[in-house]
């Protein structure tokens, strides 16, 4: 299987506490990858270190095999339009970023992300404080970026449910590292609602 991300033995260290203790993550070549842990889990801390926000203690990850020791970061401010119309914020016409709604935020961070053209795009609980409409224009254009244009998703969450709408795959990260990969099927037939009903023999 072909990786677009991965990290070997990625640790971020504060004196002695661990934000991230040698965590392992495996992010499959068009995957829409699920992170799954509660708050304090390591979540953001992995993801402002894998877009070079923060710089790791010990251990590399890589980018299509890319090390974050080799990579330099470039800009774009082309297809302003065209990133705008699809994430839908072509009509705005003359208002102001600061008061768009949340959910036209978190769409217009996706195009900004977008203007490099980019195969992976990593999204830090990107439905965070959105009502049901604003969920659902960020689960469609995640979906739609995933098929139409093959690009690669990791998402940090802690709500499964919404994320079992969208991922392929999953990563569960607690205590600072990955405890378990999973794809969505296996995760589907392991955790089957069942009912069970036992009677006594009359």
């Amino acid at each position: 299987m072909e990786y677009v991300l991965e990290t070997n033995s990625l640790t971020k260290k504060y004196n002695k506490f661990f934000a991230l203790n040698n965590l392992e993550i495996h992010v499959p070549k068009g995957a829409i990858y699920g992170l799954i842990g509660k708050n304090g889990a390591g979540k953001t801390t992995l993801i402002r270190v894998l877009c070079g926000l923060q710089t790791p203690t010990s251990g590399v990850y890589s980018i299509y095999g890319v090390s974050n020791r080799e990579r330099k970061i470039t800009e774009t401010r082309k297809r302003i339009r065209e990133l705008l119309k699809l994430v839908r914020l072509d009509d705005t016409g003359r208002k102001l970023a600061k008061n768009f709604s949340l959910g036209m935020k978190q769409r217009l961070g996706i195009a900004i992300a977008l203007a490099g053209n980019p195969d992976i795009l990593i999204l830090d609980e990107p439905i965070n404080g959105l009502d049901p409409e604003g969920i659902i224009e960020i689960r469609e254009l995640i979906l739609k970026l995933n098929k139409e244009k093959g690009i690669t998703f990791l998402i940090s969450s802690h709500y499964l449910d919404e994320l079992s709408k969208i991922a392929t795959c999953y990563g569960f990260i607690n205590e600072h590292r990955i405890v378990k990969e999973i794809s969505s099927k296996e995760l589907e037939q392991n955790f089957k609602v069942r009912t069970q009903i036992s009677v006594d023999n009359l």
